[in-house]
């Protein structure tokens, strides 16, 4: 079995703090750390090579920085390491970078490809579900756990607003995994220090199978037009009245904001 795992480094967002002047996100002095989603599908990886010798690879499209945290993969038990980076690829919104890491999936071999549900510095849930329609494969989205049936066939439980669903997919196909899906394992300090002596790759545009006018600002249609923090509710209003004279009273607020 081989699997292809995308994760992404993100801005811990407990840390994040807003430009009040320009309402860019302040990222200096500001860690970052594995998308939590992305690790909860990287767990789901690295289980089922220990149940069944599974071959993971991991890749991620960021910059020089992201190295350290597909070190960090390598440590926590990760066969392979793949690093996209180029030029071409910057600016991307979620359509452009679902081309570019489809295109470097057209290039590999896989039975599954996970990625998280969402980035917590975007929360679009866009990307995994745009590589399967880029791909013409099956996915699962919001995915709590994975089981190997054999003959190819994966057993799924998905979160859904009303509980959860079993679900069964053939491979290959592509699944979105929650944070919550479980905990992911400790990095060794062997782990560690034998990760910072492996290879990681490092993809170009030359490397994987997409057309350039698809990447990067180019192949974007969309632009983040504003960010804020939300203010602060205001104070509600207490009326201690009768509930016939109650009534009117709400009425007239309701008139007021122009509600009714």
């Amino acid at each position: 079995m081989k699997i292809v795992v995308c994760i992404k480094q993100v801005p811990d967002t407990t840390e994040i703090k807003l430009d009040p002047a320009t309402g860019t996100m302040i990222r200096d002095g500001v860690p970052s750390i594995m998308n939590p989603d992305d690790k909860g599908g990287l767990e789901i990886a690295l289980q089922l090579k220990d149940k069944y010798g599974a071959h993971v690879t991991v890749i991620t499209m960021g910059p020089p920085q992201a190295d350290d945290m597909l070190r960090e993969a390598l440590a926590m038990g990760a066969d392979r390491a793949i690093h996209m980076s180029d030029r071409k690829f910057a600016g991307a919104d979620t359509l452009a970078t679902s081309h570019a890491i489809a295109g470097a999936l057209r290039m590999l071999d896989f039975d599954l490809v996970i990625t998280g549900r969402q980035a917590i510095d975007g929360d679009t849930a866009q990307v995994g579900p745009q590589i399967a329609e880029h791909l013409d494969l099956p996915q699962v989205t919001y995915v709590e756990d994975l089981q190997f049936d054999g003959d190819k066939t994966f057993t799924i439980r998905k979160s859904t607003e009303e509980g959860y669903q079993i679900v069964q997919v053939e491979s290959p196909c592509v699944i979105t995994v929650l944070s919550s899906a479980n905990k992911a394992r400790y990095m060794s300090v062997r782990g560690i220090v034998e990760a910072y002596d492996r290879e990681v790759e490092v993809w170009t545009y030359d490397n994987i199978s997409v057309a350039e006018e698809k990447l990067g600002l180019k192949g974007s249609p969309t632009r983040v037009w504003k960010s804020f923090t939300k203010g602060a509710k205001a104070a509600g209003k207490v009326f201690e009245v009768e509930p016939n004279e109650a009534v009117d009273i709400i009425i007239e607020k309701l008139k007021e904001k122009f509600i009714i």
